[in-house]
């Protein structure tokens, strides 16, 4: 059989495959230099007979090692930085395969690819994302690409792959990298959370948060409790060295406890406002199950505090998991796993201590400070009427009144109520008064306001044993 023009299938076929031959045998004219070409003159030698040493990063040290690379290179004042060509493939191949690129023409030279990542909560960092560093370290040459983490493209860790002649040095290279990670990591002093919502200055599962401002005048305590907490937490902290000089561990666990809304989160809020030197890392929730990694970072950029918050919703269920074993004991593991001269702070707070297992509060080491922090007396309850309203504005003899109408009532709903006087005053546009204040305390100790006083953290009625509120003493209406 033939084809209209006359030819035989067996001829077209034939064409076919010499011009499929002659396809292959094409190598186009290389543009620009060649990588295994700059890396063979850096190395004084054939780059395909240079062995690799890779070491994975995991995504949220990337920044670390970038600047610790960075630095390491810089020492060579004729350090270099070069790209690589060859499209969305490079990204996948190891340094290895693109030197050899046995599908294709050798790869050419290119720009860098880079990355804006944060390093703090308020500033980013432009790193390198793709690239190679040549410098030379300890006399020999030395090539490091470094790839950043990216999801989309199926790679969850960052990489550093070594080359260099001398594979002694290759591993000092690492070891190096390593060391000026931690030295200059910009997670130390920072306060981070394990968590993202997609608002923060976020560093690939690490968020930064600005550190609290919360003055010790804004916390209201029974008197002591305040003070034995600092000690405990700052106090230890700042005589560290005198203490591992006579043999005394700084690891310390420090539980602060009471009903909902007595302010032990503004209390860990201050002490981290008072911890500037300090590395915090923020665990809640669901975050908890990273208690093993926290306390990883910890060791590392120590002095350190690890904050666990409502650490009930993990320490009371042996069932509760997200790993091989219970999450509660991956929280004692962590405590248990620091070694006794590291300067770390767990600090745990608990809605229902008697949830508490005795494995976590009763074992020295783990657990070595419980501060109660209760509902507030009748002076605490005056003392954060004051604290939330605006100066001068209510008199001491209605703030003396409500504090005393408030018995069996939390900080937040202090808070709250003074919240709604101002909404009153605002709704009838006139200055803010005493009235406001005795209005807003009369809705929220109404009957119907039951749940809301309980969401805020009161105890109900019948639990408090207080019967019914009196009436409002002021006249005020």
């Amino acid at each position: 059989m033939t084809s209209p023009q006359g030819a035989t299938n067996e001829q077209i076929l034939e064409g076919l495959k010499h011009l499929l031959h002659v396809v292959q045998e094409y190598e186009p004219e290389p543009r620009g230099e060649q990588l295994v070409n700059r890396l063979g003159t850096h190395f004084g030698c054939s780059a395909t007979d240079v062995a690799v040493l890779t070491e994975d990063i995991p995504a949220h040290r990337y920044v670390d090692h970038d600047i610790a690379l960075q630095l390491l290179a810089e020492r060579d004042p004729g350090h270099e930085l070069i790209g690589v060509g060859g499209g969305d493939m490079r990204y996948h191949n190891s340094l290895s395969d693109l030197l050899n690129n046995s599908y294709g023409p050798p790869l050419p030279l290119a720009q860098p690819d880079f990355t804006v990542l944060p390093d703090s909560p308020s500033t980013e960092r432009s790193c390198l994302g793709y690239g190679i560093r040549l410098f030379r370290h300890e006399g020999h040459p030395v090539a490091v690409l470094e790839r950043e983490a990216n999801p989309r493209r199926g790679l969850d860790t960052g990489s550093l792959e070594v080359m260099c002649p001398e594979r002694t040095v290759a591993r000092s290279v690492l070891e190096a990298i390593r060391s000026l990670a931690t030295q200059h990591s910009v997670l130390r002093g920072q306060v981070i959370s394990l968590t993202e919502s997609g608002y923060e200055q976020t560093a690939r599962g690490i968020t930064f948060v600005p550190r609290p401002e919360v003055r010790e005048a804004d916390v209201i305590l029974p008197e002591g409790t305040l003070s034995r907490v600092k000690q405990h937490t700052l106090g230890i902290a700042e005589h560290a060295e005198s203490l591992r000089r006579q043999g005394q561990h700084l690891k310390r666990g420090i539980l602060l406890y009471g009903p909902p809304g007595t302010g032990k989160t503004h209390t860990l809020r201050h002490l981290i406002s008072e911890a500037t030197e300090h590395t915090v890392v923020l665990l809640s929730g669901s975050s908890l199950a990273l208690v093993g990694l926290a306390a990883k970072v910890a060791r590392a950029l120590q002095p350190a505090i690890v904050v666990l918050e409502d650490v009930d919703l993990v320490a009371g269920d042996r069932d509760l998991s997200y790993g091989p074993q219970p999450l509660l004991f991956e929280v004692m593991d962590a405590m248990d796993g620091l070694d006794g001269d590291a300067d770390v702070t767990f600090l745990l707070t608990t809605n229902r201590v008697e949830a508490m297992e005795d494995a976590l509060t009763q074992r020295p080491g783990r657990v070595d400070l419980a501060a109660e922090i209760p509902l507030p007396d009748e002076a605490g309850r005056r003392a954060l009427l004051q604290l939330y309203s605006p100066n001068g504005v209510f008199g001491d003899e209605v703030l003396a009144k409500t504090a005393a109408r408030l018995e069996g009532t939390t900080a937040s709903l202090a808070k709250e109520l003074v919240r709604r006087a101002v909404l009153l005053a605002t709704i009838e546009g006139v200055e803010l008064g005493d009235k406001h204040l005795v209005r807003a305390t009369d809705q929220l100790l109404d009957d119907s306001e039951e749940l809301s006083r309980v969401l805020l953290g009161a105890r109900r009625r019948e639990d408090a044993g207080a019967g019914q509120p009196p009436d409002s003493e002021f006249g005020c209406s």
